[in-house]
């Protein structure tokens, strides 16, 4: 009761602190930042106090830089475990960097494993070490066990603490167990059932077990088809396992088929965001692309791409150096040749976005490629067909040449036709490779389209006779 009635009051204090959008307004930000700036600690807590951990989180990720050591030091309790595991891993870094390796294990041990394993995973390996000796045995134990699990698998994100009951409890009893048992997770929606050999055989959601008699068995109103989630598989195919299968957790077993842990929705929203995000950003060659990632991080990763790129052009350069004395004959042509490769840039970047998010989506699948090429290459046809019929209309009017007019409606086809293929072929070959469909895709692609582009182009006119090698 206490709880409700302070709410409205503290929405009244944390209203002007979020615009409509529900994120923190610059007045906000500002007003925090003089008050610790003026060493006024106790404005700045009453300030922050009525935030959500998130929205504190957000906080540290909008100031700058140096002032994220004095504003953790102003907060004081404020800054929470939890803040800290919704904080960006680059600003987490930052105030890290004043505290020793026994404050940063007393945050973790006050976190669920799965947060806890991903804030000591973010950490230098002699960190890790540090801080893993400073806690008590059992976490470290459980810390440690899943640091040997895969990058972004199940073991990672996976949390420990659940509730699992053998199937010969009745209603009553495990009623009983749940309210006696004051140090189990106080953070799940249904509890597992398990044989002698501690083997998942069945889940009981909280809405069941309130709803029936005492005296009923567990074994009578559990439901034993699940979803049992590997504790190697990768976290995008556990995303997906729930997206299926409207999941809101899954156990989670090892190799011989024990449960070892559970995974919950909350986890799963996180890893969508970051897959989607992943995708978008290698498609790009923008790395990370975190604005708190360190500039020369940013750099390290966006320079290779940009050489990847160059050397990639140098290709479709050779093939207009080929032509060069074909263009010097008909300036049009050059006028006219980035329009064909900007087009077919565009036609095969559609498609490939859509083939890296079917392919992620596991819509794509060895069984429907065929079908999906065939479906990718209609599409283009009938948009080469459109385009082609604008700009070479277009073309004929705008420069009183039919026969250009033809040649370049008559590209653009071919380079549309080629970039749709390319758009499609591509990230499958890389996702039959082992590799990420998105990494790579878009300087394979761009290639492939202002190459052709060029070549049919320039091939075209020279065939029809406008100009001569």
């Amino acid at each position: 009761m206490a709880d409700m009635t302070n709410a409205p009051e503290m929405e009244d204090v944390a209203a002007p602190s979020l615009d409509e959008d529900n994120r923190l307004t610059n007045e906000f930000v500002r007003s925090v930042s003089d008050a610790v700036e003026a060493g006024d600690d106790i404005l700045a807590q009453e300030l922050v106090n009525p935030l959500h951990n998130a929205d504190i989180a957000d906080l540290f990720e909008l100031i700058d830089a140096n002032e994220r050591a004095p504003l953790a030091s102003a907060l004081g309790d404020l800054v929470s475990a939890d803040v800290l595991a919704e904080m960006n891993e680059h600003v987490r870094d930052d105030l890290f960097e004043g505290l020793d390796p026994s404050q940063i294990a007393d945050f973790t041990e006050q976190l669920d494993t799965d947060d806890a394993v991903a804030i000591i995973e973010d950490l230098e390996e002699d960190e890790q070490r540090a801080v893993l000796a400073e806690l008590e045995p059992e976490d470290r134990a459980a810390i440690e066990s899943a640091l040997t699990y895969p990058e972004e698998s199940a073991g990672r994100i996976m949390q420990r603490d659940l509730v699992a009951v053998p199937e010969h409890m009745n209603v009553g009893q495990l009623i009983d167990y749940l309210r006696e048992h004051g140090d189990l997770t106080t953070e799940f929606w249904e509890v597992y059932v398990v044989d002698p050999a501690h083997k998942p055989v069945g889940t009981c959601q909280l809405s069941w077990i309130l709803r029936v008699p005492r005296d009923i068995a567990v074994a009578d109103i559990m439901k034993r088809e699940q979803t049992l989630i590997p504790v190697d598989m990768d976290q995008e195919e556990v995303a997906l396992r729930f997206q299926k299968y409207n999941l809101i957790s899954a156990a989670v077993i090892n190799e011989d088929g024990r449960l070892i842990g559970m995974i919950t929705v909350d986890d799963i929203l996180h890893i969508v965001e970051d897959e989607a995000s992943e995708d978008v950003l290698l498609l790009s060659g923008a790395g990370e692309g975190d604005i708190n990632e360190p500039i020369r991080d940013s750099y390290k990763a966006r320079v290779r791409w940009l050489i990847a790129n160059l050397a990639t052009a140098m290709v479709a350069s050779f093939v207009i150096s080929i032509f060069g004395a074909a263009i010097e004959q008909m300036v049009a042509l050059a006028v006219l040749m980035p329009i064909v490769a900007s087009i077919g840039g565009n036609a095969g970047t559609q498609t490939m976005a859509v083939s890296v998010r079917a392919l992620a989506m596991n819509e794509l699948t060895r069984s429907n490629t065929r079908r999906i090429i065939g479906r990718e290459f209609r599409v283009a046809l009938l948009n080469g067909a459109t385009i082609a019929v604008l700009v070479g209309i277009g073309t004929a009017i705008a420069f009183g040449n039919p026969i250009l007019g033809g040649v370049i409606g008559t590209a653009m086809m071919i380079n549309i036709v080629i970039a749709g293929f390319a758009g499609i072929f591509v990230p499958v070959m890389l996702e039959r490779m082992d590799q990420d469909p998105a990494l790579a895709s878009s300087v394979f692609v761009t290639m492939i389209t202002d190459t052709m582009g060029f070549l049919a182009f320039l091939s075209l006119a020279v065939v029809s006779g406008l100009v001569s090698l």
